[in-house]
């Protein structure tokens, strides 16, 4: 994560509904910054339908999932997965596509290689 002391009850409800696992502050985006690229997010169009239908996707596709969002901290900046081995090296790196559902077989191919040492 990129951020602490903003909205620390957001960060505990996520990880205790979507995340269970340990959650680590990249204090100076060192590897935010490298990997996933300190992208922020920008409109791809300015049709005003186009703007309407896709907001309106997200919004039914997050409600689907049972995701709550809210607008406190820092919310343009875009972001991804990073996965580490053992060691602490990153093996690999998605950067988020606003709007766009994670390649979780991508994802899950990688930590499994990570674990079998083949990545």
């Amino acid at each position: 994560m990129k951020e602490t002391g903003i909205d620390d009850e957001g960060l505990a409800e996520f990880q205790s509904k979507h995340y269970p696992f340990d959650l680590y502050r990249d204090n100076d985006l060192v590897f935010y910054n490298e990997f996933l690229g300190k992208q922020k997010i920008a409109l791809n169009t300015w049709n005003p339908y186009k703007l309407v239908v896709g907001y309106r996707a997200i919004t039914k596709r997050l409600k689907g999932k049972s995701i709550d969002g809210n607008l406190t901290g820092e919310g343009m900046i875009k972001g991804g997965v990073i996965l580490f081995d053992k060691n602490g090296e990153v093996k690999y790196a998605y950067q988020e596509e606003t709007g766009s559902e994670l390649p979780l077989d991508d994802i899950a191919a990688a930590a499994l290689a990570i674990k079998e040492g083949t990545k």
